[in-house]
């Protein structure tokens, strides 16, 4: 996140990971603005250095200005930077990593497709935060 995003209208957006919530995740405002989207995700319990992205969502009031694709980007990128790899169930993360899965492996990053044991940590996960 070296350089601040910009939605499809030109406005800044300010992207941040959300540690204080029951379900961590990604975060997207526009600059200066209140929450616009997330991207939840769960760290696994079970394999070291994995993170499991299962919902991303933008407010409808914020649709087609490109929001979920930024989240998405800074996302990996970040996982890039930790080190994690990423394991999409998501359907949004999981159609852009096998569209896009080389170019994010040639910038260092790493992806394994999801099990039911990831299912059933986000299940889990969303049970104990309600």
């Amino acid at each position: 996140m070296t350089t601040q995003p910009r939605d499809k209208t030109g406005a800044a957006v300010d992207v941040a990971l959300d540690r204080e919530r029951a379900i961590p995740a990604f975060t997207v405002a526009l600059e200066g603005s209140t929450l616009a989207g997330r991207a939840d995700f769960v760290d696994s319990p079970v394999a070291e250095n994995e993170r499991i992205f299962f919902h991303t969502e933008v407010d409808e009031q914020f649709g087609g200005r490109g929001l979920a694709g930024i989240l998405l980007r800074e996302a990996l990128a970040d996982s890039i930077a930790s080190k994690l790899t990423v394991v999409p169930v998501c359907p949004l993360f999981a159609a852009h990593l096998q569209k896009h899965g080389d170019a994010f492996t040639a910038e260092g990053g790493a992806f394994r497709d999801a099990t039911d044991d990831d299912m059933a940590v986000v299940r889990a996960a969303v049970r104990a935060a309600r």
